[in-house]
């Protein structure tokens, strides 16, 4: 579905609500919905579940919890305000430090 910047960050170690989260974003609302659709569609017919999602309807910001993968696809000023990136990467500055 051309999902553009996409962004893979590992949790281990960070969080116990899931293991690896996704970020990606699409061009328009359309675009948004029709990512996160067929993520719906490809993660179903591989097994997970039960999947939960949010925001589909509005297609600003979609979130897709299949346990112990976390998918958002964004539009891109809703990713930048959010910017998801700074809050789980590496570079969080306490990370840093308990280094």
């Amino acid at each position: 579905m051309k999902a553009e910047e996409l962004v893979e960050i590992d949790l281990h170690g960070k969080t116990s609500i899931a293991d690896t989260m996704i970020i990606a974003s699409g061009r328009s609302h359309r675009h948004v919905a029709a990512i996160a659709e067929r993520l719906l569609q490809v993660l179903k017919d591989r097994g997970f579940g039960p999947l939960r999602v949010e925001g589909l309807p509005a297609a600003d910001w979609v979130l897709i919890d299949a346990g112990d993968l976390i998918l958002h696809i964004f539009r891109p000023e809703v990713r930048s305000f959010y910017n998801l990136e700074k809050m789980w990467g590496a570079d969080r500055p306490y990370e840093r430090l308990a280094g």
